[in-house]
């Protein structure tokens, strides 16, 4: 019975959200979006937060479809540079470059733009479909996740860490713990007092994710193109702009993986698209057939992670509508609009502003539609971005992560801070230290911290809570269980490795 009257709704939102106005609304959002999305530094809390003062002249409804258009818009537009120039420009759509780039080197820069651009037409629809007809059991679930289950999923989510460099585990296990204690710089988010600042103004803040990023990929990026005295991005022919029906069938597991793991996380308060992407391309990877391709090409290792993302930020409108709660930053800056506007989310708005929220909803829909039709003819012109000469790539690559790191907080720290992440990064990739590792700690360092610092306060001090709530142990079996088959599993690798050099040697 509620399905038919969320459907029956729907129906009725649709009809607000088809007028020209609003359809106009959505189709600026999904532009500026992907515009945001591609800038590396700028996210689409800052463009959200810029521009929520300018829709002072705009109907609530129309504000809010444009600006919620520029959130998922957003998620999409990070994987353009990220297949293209290896430069993620979100967090998010970092793991797209592990084999969105090496797509683009090989010439089918193309396709991989194409798959990522309809993994996450489909994820944002399965999400917003999510939204519409499971919303209240989905947000009531979730609610009942205490710091004790948060703190178990967190750890599990490091636990796959390994799965993504398919080096040493070792290795990894270091560039997380480094991630880790970067994470901690700054204010205390439970002490409240400031922590390996070593008297530092500029430390206080902590360090910045973004210019980390920049850092990592971006001026890396450039240094080791000049070792290698690239000439251009790509030299080879870009390809179809269109994925061929092999590139579809062997993207459609992934994008269903990604497309449940990033809803279903997501619904998680404090679970962002960039843990979801993570999440995502480690499981795609570790059940694929084609697994040695992954790290050299594979089109499910970009349909994976984007169909997460994008999967993640429809989920984050469902504790946003049904209980008030933000769960990114983005949606936190849209929770200030909406309440600007005097709607108040929670249980009751479906009822008390059922016409509005319904009218959103639908033209989430109608802006996912709007966005794959802006974008797969626009992907031939993102593509040209392989062919333009690498000595007129570098100079912009550079000035655009200096402005991005630097917008950020407009703090020279930040560009500073990018310029050594991009020579760390640079010795880092000589050397085979992995990295993703060190920006999935990095990302959840502060979440953990606080997870397990309020299941202490919940438990009086005893760590008995993480195995008396029946789900919280669950999280922590599944863990272990998945670090000792990491070790097994980095062991039989290493033997087939010296069993093979030993063959090669014999003949």
């Amino acid at each position: 019975m509620v399905m038919i009257e969320s459907a029956a709704a729907l129906l009725y939102g649709f009809a607000d959200a088809l007028t020209p106005m609003n359809l106009l609304m959505a189709a600026i959002g999904a532009l500026i979006g992907t515009f945001v999305g591609v800038l590396p530094g700028l996210g689409p809390t800052s463009a959200i937060a810029i521009l929520l003062p300018l829709t002072a002249v705009l109907e609530p409804a129309q504000a809010i479809i444009m600006l919620a258009g520029i959130y998922y818009g957003a998620m999409y537009g990070g994987s353009t540079t990220a297949i293209l120039l290896n430069i993620p420009g979100e967090a998010s759509s970092v793991p797209t470059c592990l084999d969105g780039y090496p797509l683009a080197v090989q010439g089918r820069g193309g396709p991989a733009l194409g798959i990522a651009a309809i993994s996450s037409f489909i994820a944002g629809i399965i999400g917003v479909l999510g939204l519409v007809f499971f919303a209240p059991v989905l947000a009531e679930q979730a609610i009942k996740l205490g710091p004790p289950e948060l703190f178990s999923v967190m750890l599990l989510a490091l636990a796959v860490t390994s799965g993504l460099t398919g080096g040493s585990l070792l290795k990894s296990l270091i560039m997380g713990l480094f991630g880790f204690l970067l994470s901690m710089v700054g204010l205390g988010s439970s002490t409240g007092m400031f922590r390996f600042t070593f008297g530092l103004g500029s430390l206080s803040g902590g360090f910045e994710m973004i210019s980390i990023i920049i850092g990592l990929f971006a001026i890396t990026e450039v240094l080791r193109s000049m070792e290698e005295k690239k000439t251009a991005v790509s030299s080879d022919r870009i390809g179809s702009v269109y994925p061929s029906r092999s590139d579809l069938r062997q993207s459609s597991g992934a994008i269903a993986a990604g497309s449940v793991i990033g809803f279903v996380l997501g619904l998680l308060p404090g679970i962002s698209a960039a843990i979801t992407s993570f999440l995502s391309y480690d499981v795609v990877k570790r059940f694929s057939k084609r697994r040695h391709l992954f790290g050299r090409g594979a089109i499910e290792g970009v349909a994976a992670p984007e169909a997460a993302n994008n999967a993640t930020s429809s989920a984050g409108f469902i504790p946003l509508f049904a209980l008030g709660i933000p769960s990114s930053p983005p949606l936190a800056v849209l929770l200030a609009g909406l309440m600007i506007y005097g709607v108040a989310p929670g249980p009751l708005l479906f009822e008390q502003k059922g016409g509005f929220i319904w009218t959103v909803i639908a033209s989430m829909v109608i802006g996912n539609i709007v966005l794959l039709l802006l974008n797969l003819p626009l992907v031939g012109l993102w593509a040209r971005l392989t062919r333009v000469p690498f000595g007129i790539m570098a100079p912009i690559i550079l000035m655009l992560s200096i402005i991005g790191a630097y917008t950020v907080r407009n703090s020279l720290f930040d560009v500073g801070v990018a310029v050594v992440f991009g020579v760390l990064g640079y010795f880092m990739h000589k050397f085979d230290w992995p990295v993703m590792p060190l920006i999935l700690c990095f990302i959840l360092g502060p979440l953990m911290e606080q997870s397990f610092t309020q299941a202490l306060s919940m438990s009086g001090g005893s760590f008995s809570i993480f195995v008396t709530r029946p789900l919280a142990l669950t999280f922590l079996i599944i863990t272990a269980v998945l670090f000792l088959v990491s070790i097994w599993l980095v062991g039989r690798t290493r033997r087939r490795v010296q069993e093979e050099g030993a063959e090669a040697l014999d003949f």
